[in-house]
Protein backbone atom coordinates (compact mmCIF):
# COMPACT_ATOMS: atom_id res chain seq x y z
CA UNK A 1 0.00 0.00 0.00
CA UNK A 2 1.51 3.23 -0.65
CA UNK A 3 2.35 5.49 1.76
CA UNK A 4 0.38 9.03 2.42
CA UNK A 5 2.78 12.25 2.44
CA UNK A 6 1.19 14.83 4.72
CA UNK A 7 1.77 17.34 2.88
CA UNK A 8 0.45 19.83 4.99
CA UNK A 9 2.27 18.91 7.83
CA UNK A 10 5.65 19.11 5.71
CA UNK A 11 4.74 22.52 5.18
CA UNK A 12 4.13 23.89 8.45
CA UNK A 13 7.39 21.71 9.68
CA UNK A 14 9.47 23.31 6.87
CA UNK A 15 7.70 27.13 7.99
CA UNK A 16 8.49 26.79 11.45
CA UNK A 17 11.98 25.27 10.99
CA UNK A 18 12.94 28.42 8.65
CA UNK A 19 11.65 30.73 11.88
CA UNK A 20 13.47 28.88 14.22
CA UNK A 21 16.89 29.19 12.05
CA UNK A 22 16.24 32.83 11.76
CA UNK A 23 16.15 33.53 15.49
CA UNK A 24 19.62 31.14 15.67
CA UNK A 25 21.12 33.10 12.66
CA UNK A 26 20.05 36.59 14.11
CA UNK A 27 22.16 35.33 17.62
CA UNK A 28 24.97 33.78 16.20
CA UNK A 29 25.23 37.30 14.09
CA UNK A 30 25.12 38.85 17.33
CA UNK A 31 27.72 36.87 19.15
CA UNK A 32 30.20 36.77 16.07
CA UNK A 33 29.81 40.45 15.56
CA UNK A 34 30.20 41.24 19.14
CA UNK A 35 33.05 38.63 19.87
CA UNK A 36 35.79 40.49 19.46
CA UNK A 37 35.37 43.27 22.44
CA UNK A 38 34.03 40.46 24.63
CA UNK A 39 37.22 38.27 24.40
CA UNK A 40 38.97 41.20 25.69
CA UNK A 41 36.97 43.13 27.99
CA UNK A 42 35.70 39.85 29.26
CA UNK A 43 33.56 39.67 32.55
CA UNK A 44 34.18 43.58 32.88
CA UNK A 45 32.22 44.37 29.68
CA UNK A 46 29.35 44.37 32.21
CA UNK A 47 30.97 44.83 35.75
CA UNK A 48 32.68 48.38 34.07
CA UNK A 49 31.22 51.58 34.17
CA UNK A 50 33.58 53.43 31.88
CA UNK A 51 33.07 53.49 28.02
CA UNK A 52 35.72 55.69 26.28
CA UNK A 53 36.38 54.42 22.78
CA UNK A 54 40.07 56.24 22.33
CA UNK A 55 40.87 54.29 25.78
CA UNK A 56 39.56 51.13 24.29
CA UNK A 57 37.54 50.68 27.42
CA UNK A 58 34.30 49.45 27.33
CA UNK A 59 32.03 49.30 30.44
CA UNK A 60 28.05 48.87 30.84
CA UNK A 61 27.29 49.10 33.27
CA UNK A 62 25.80 52.39 34.25
CA UNK A 63 23.63 51.40 30.87
CA UNK A 64 22.58 48.12 32.57
CA UNK A 65 21.25 50.38 35.53
CA UNK A 66 19.47 52.40 33.84
CA UNK A 67 17.79 50.24 31.64
CA UNK A 68 16.39 48.12 34.36
CA UNK A 69 15.56 51.00 36.46
CA UNK A 70 13.27 52.03 33.38
CA UNK A 71 11.87 49.33 32.69
CA UNK A 72 10.69 48.58 36.42
CA UNK A 73 9.70 51.92 36.73
CA UNK A 74 7.26 51.29 33.52
CA UNK A 75 5.71 47.64 34.71
CA UNK A 76 5.20 49.86 37.99
CA UNK A 77 3.27 52.11 35.95
CA UNK A 78 1.51 49.73 32.91
CA UNK A 79 1.14 46.77 35.45
CA UNK A 80 -1.50 47.66 37.71
CA UNK A 81 -3.41 49.99 34.83
CA UNK A 82 -3.20 46.59 32.27
CA UNK A 83 -4.17 43.97 34.47
CA UNK A 84 -7.08 46.05 36.12
CA UNK A 85 -8.47 46.90 32.47
CA UNK A 86 -8.39 43.28 31.44
CA UNK A 87 -9.75 42.48 34.09
CA UNK A 88 -12.72 44.96 33.61
CA UNK A 89 -13.08 43.49 30.06
CA UNK A 90 -12.99 40.11 31.01
CA UNK A 91 -15.14 39.77 33.56
CA UNK A 92 -17.87 43.17 34.03
CA UNK A 93 -17.42 44.74 30.51
CA UNK A 94 -20.89 44.41 28.65
CA UNK A 95 -20.25 42.94 24.86
CA UNK A 96 -20.72 45.96 23.30
CA UNK A 97 -18.82 48.12 25.65
CA UNK A 98 -15.62 45.19 25.50
CA UNK A 99 -16.09 45.38 21.48
CA UNK A 100 -15.60 49.10 21.68
CA UNK A 101 -12.53 49.31 24.48
CA UNK A 102 -10.34 46.44 23.19
CA UNK A 103 -9.83 47.98 19.39
CA UNK A 104 -9.01 50.97 21.21
CA UNK A 105 -6.67 49.59 23.73
CA UNK A 106 -4.98 47.12 20.74
CA UNK A 107 -5.12 51.05 18.25
CA UNK A 108 -2.00 51.51 20.84
CA UNK A 109 0.41 49.58 19.11
CA UNK A 110 0.13 50.26 15.86
CA UNK A 111 1.27 54.38 16.66
CA UNK A 112 4.86 54.85 15.42
CA UNK A 113 7.24 54.94 18.35
CA UNK A 114 8.90 58.43 16.88
CA UNK A 115 5.00 59.48 17.62
CA UNK A 116 4.91 58.51 21.20
CA UNK A 117 8.15 60.11 21.57
CA UNK A 118 6.88 63.81 20.34
CA UNK A 119 3.71 63.28 22.19
CA UNK A 120 5.93 62.90 25.04
CA UNK A 121 8.71 65.23 24.45
CA UNK A 122 5.34 68.53 23.30
CA UNK A 123 3.03 67.51 25.22
CA UNK A 124 3.26 65.40 28.30
CA UNK A 125 6.11 67.40 29.00
CA UNK A 126 4.48 70.64 29.13
CA UNK A 127 1.87 68.88 31.77
CA UNK A 128 4.85 67.90 33.91
CA UNK A 129 6.10 71.22 33.92
CA UNK A 130 2.56 72.98 34.56
CA UNK A 131 1.65 70.21 37.51
CA UNK A 132 4.52 68.58 38.51
CA UNK A 133 6.57 71.61 38.71
CA UNK A 134 4.77 73.06 42.04
CA UNK A 135 4.37 69.69 43.43
CA UNK A 136 8.52 68.88 43.14
CA UNK A 137 8.56 72.43 44.88
CA UNK A 138 6.70 71.74 47.52
CA UNK A 139 8.87 68.36 48.45
CA UNK A 140 11.66 69.94 48.50
CA UNK A 141 10.58 72.44 50.86
CA UNK A 142 9.16 70.14 53.13
CA UNK A 143 9.92 66.90 52.98
CA UNK A 144 14.50 66.65 53.61
CA UNK A 145 14.96 63.82 51.09
CA UNK A 146 14.08 65.26 48.44
CA UNK A 147 16.22 68.38 48.93
CA UNK A 148 18.97 66.72 47.33
CA UNK A 149 16.94 66.40 43.92
CA UNK A 150 17.32 68.76 41.04
CA UNK A 151 14.62 67.59 38.81
CA UNK A 152 14.26 67.66 35.43
CA UNK A 153 11.17 67.51 33.89
CA UNK A 154 11.61 68.49 30.29
CA UNK A 155 13.09 64.97 30.12
CA UNK A 156 13.24 62.41 32.62
CA UNK A 157 12.83 59.04 33.84
CA UNK A 158 9.08 59.05 34.81
CA UNK A 159 8.47 60.55 31.42
CA UNK A 160 9.96 58.24 29.76
CA UNK A 161 8.28 54.92 31.70
CA UNK A 162 5.03 57.07 31.19
CA UNK A 163 5.12 56.78 27.65
CA UNK A 164 6.41 53.20 27.95
CA UNK A 165 3.67 51.99 30.13
CA UNK A 166 1.22 53.42 27.36
CA UNK A 167 3.14 51.44 24.65
CA UNK A 168 3.64 48.41 26.53
CA UNK A 169 -0.44 48.26 27.93
CA UNK A 170 -2.27 46.68 24.47
CA UNK A 171 0.07 43.60 25.01
CA UNK A 172 -0.56 43.41 29.13
CA UNK A 173 -4.68 44.07 28.30
CA UNK A 174 -4.99 41.68 25.16
CA UNK A 175 -3.07 38.54 26.63
CA UNK A 176 -4.48 38.72 29.70
CA UNK A 177 -8.08 39.22 28.90
CA UNK A 178 -7.93 36.57 26.73
CA UNK A 179 -5.95 34.05 29.50
CA UNK A 180 -9.21 35.19 31.89
CA UNK A 181 -11.70 34.15 29.16
CA UNK A 182 -9.55 30.98 28.69
CA UNK A 183 -10.89 30.34 31.96
CA UNK A 184 -13.86 27.52 31.57
CA UNK A 185 -16.98 28.95 32.91
CA UNK A 186 -17.61 26.24 34.97
CA UNK A 187 -14.99 27.22 37.64
CA UNK A 188 -17.15 30.65 37.87
CA UNK A 189 -20.36 28.74 38.04
CA UNK A 190 -18.99 26.77 41.11
CA UNK A 191 -17.65 29.31 42.89
CA UNK A 192 -20.60 31.68 42.83
CA UNK A 193 -22.77 28.47 43.91
CA UNK A 194 -20.06 28.07 46.97
CA UNK A 195 -21.45 32.11 47.61
CA UNK A 196 -18.11 33.63 46.40
CA UNK A 197 -18.92 37.26 45.61
CA UNK A 198 -17.91 38.16 41.80
CA UNK A 199 -14.66 40.07 42.63
CA UNK A 200 -13.71 36.99 44.91
CA UNK A 201 -14.46 34.58 42.13
CA UNK A 202 -12.18 36.96 40.00
CA UNK A 203 -9.31 36.92 42.99
CA UNK A 204 -9.78 33.42 43.49
CA UNK A 205 -10.47 31.34 41.03
CA UNK A 206 -10.07 33.08 37.76
CA UNK A 207 -6.59 34.76 38.06
CA UNK A 208 -4.83 31.86 39.66
CA UNK A 209 -5.86 29.81 36.45
CA UNK A 210 -5.51 32.26 34.01
CA UNK A 211 -1.99 32.97 36.21
CA UNK A 212 0.83 31.73 33.24
CA UNK A 213 -1.15 33.61 30.72
CA UNK A 214 -0.63 36.80 32.93
CA UNK A 215 2.33 36.31 33.52
CA UNK A 216 3.57 35.58 30.02
CA UNK A 217 1.49 39.08 28.78
CA UNK A 218 3.78 40.98 31.73
CA UNK A 219 7.08 39.46 30.25
CA UNK A 220 6.39 39.87 27.01
CA UNK A 221 5.83 43.98 28.53
CA UNK A 222 8.86 44.20 29.83
CA UNK A 223 10.94 43.07 27.01
CA UNK A 224 9.06 45.47 24.55
CA UNK A 225 10.22 48.38 27.41
CA UNK A 226 13.42 47.07 27.92
CA UNK A 227 14.18 47.00 23.83
CA UNK A 228 12.47 50.77 22.93
CA UNK A 229 14.95 52.73 21.19
CA UNK A 230 13.38 55.79 19.35
CA UNK A 231 10.81 57.17 22.35
CA UNK A 232 13.48 56.42 25.12
CA UNK A 233 16.52 58.17 23.30
CA UNK A 234 14.02 61.38 22.74
CA UNK A 235 12.21 61.56 26.48
CA UNK A 236 15.12 60.41 29.20
CA UNK A 237 18.30 62.76 28.59
CA UNK A 238 20.98 60.39 27.26
CA UNK A 239 23.18 60.96 30.26
CA UNK A 240 25.63 58.08 31.11
CA UNK A 241 24.64 58.43 34.69
CA UNK A 242 22.36 56.29 37.28
CA UNK A 243 19.55 58.58 38.20
CA UNK A 244 19.00 59.83 41.61
CA UNK A 245 15.32 60.23 41.33
CA UNK A 246 12.51 59.81 38.89
CA UNK A 247 12.48 63.52 38.07
CA UNK A 248 16.51 62.40 37.25
CA UNK A 249 17.71 61.86 33.74
CA UNK A 250 19.52 58.99 32.40
CA UNK A 251 21.02 56.66 29.34
CA UNK A 252 19.59 52.81 28.49
CA UNK A 253 21.59 50.48 26.40
CA UNK A 254 19.22 50.79 23.87
CA UNK A 255 19.68 53.79 23.02
CA UNK A 256 23.74 54.05 23.28
CA UNK A 257 23.62 51.88 20.47
CA UNK A 258 21.39 54.17 18.57
CA UNK A 259 23.23 57.20 19.20
CA UNK A 260 26.83 55.39 18.70
CA UNK A 261 25.94 53.32 15.96
CA UNK A 262 26.16 55.61 12.88
CA UNK A 263 29.65 57.10 14.10
CA UNK A 264 31.24 53.95 14.65
CA UNK A 265 29.82 51.42 11.89
CA UNK A 266 32.86 51.97 9.87
CA UNK A 267 35.14 50.85 13.01
CA UNK A 268 35.39 47.72 14.08
CA UNK A 269 36.30 48.00 17.50
CA UNK A 270 33.57 50.24 18.55
CA UNK A 271 30.75 48.48 16.31
CA UNK A 272 31.84 45.16 18.01
CA UNK A 273 31.55 47.06 21.31
CA UNK A 274 28.06 48.16 20.33
CA UNK A 275 26.63 44.90 19.21
CA UNK A 276 28.29 44.02 22.88
CA UNK A 277 25.11 45.74 24.33
CA UNK A 278 22.95 43.84 21.96
CA UNK A 279 24.34 40.46 23.50
CA UNK A 280 23.44 41.82 26.85
CA UNK A 281 19.73 42.67 26.10
CA UNK A 282 19.80 39.54 24.10
CA UNK A 283 20.86 37.21 26.96
CA UNK A 284 18.18 39.23 29.65
CA UNK A 285 15.71 38.47 27.44
CA UNK A 286 16.53 35.03 27.11
CA UNK A 287 16.71 35.19 31.28
CA UNK A 288 13.36 36.75 31.28
CA UNK A 289 11.71 34.15 28.67
CA UNK A 290 13.33 31.14 30.81
CA UNK A 291 12.17 32.51 33.98
CA UNK A 292 8.52 33.17 32.55
CA UNK A 293 8.88 28.99 31.78
CA UNK A 294 10.15 28.52 35.03
CA UNK A 295 7.24 30.42 36.79
CA UNK A 296 4.57 28.72 34.53
CA UNK A 297 5.72 25.29 35.02
CA UNK A 298 6.01 25.72 39.17
CA UNK A 299 2.10 27.59 38.80
CA UNK A 300 0.60 24.49 36.55
CA UNK A 301 2.58 22.03 39.42
CA UNK A 302 0.81 24.45 42.06
CA UNK A 303 -2.49 23.91 40.72
CA UNK A 304 -2.62 20.48 40.24
CA UNK A 305 -2.06 19.69 43.82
Amino acid sequence: MKEHIDLPEWIFFGIAGITALLVLLIIGFLIYAAAPVLRTSGIGFVTSSVWDYDAHQYGVLIYLIDTLILTALTLAIAVPSGLLTAMYLAEWAPAWMEKILRPLVELLVGIPSVVYGLFGLLVLSNFFMDYLDPLVDHLIGFIPVFRNVHPNLHMNLLLTATILAVMVIPTIVALSQDAMRGVPDEYREASVALGATRWETLRYVVIPAAFPGIVTAVVLAMMRAMGETMAVVMLMGNTPQIPSSVFDTGYTMTAKILNDILWNIADPEPRAALFGIAVVILLMEILAVAGVRLICSWAQTRSRS
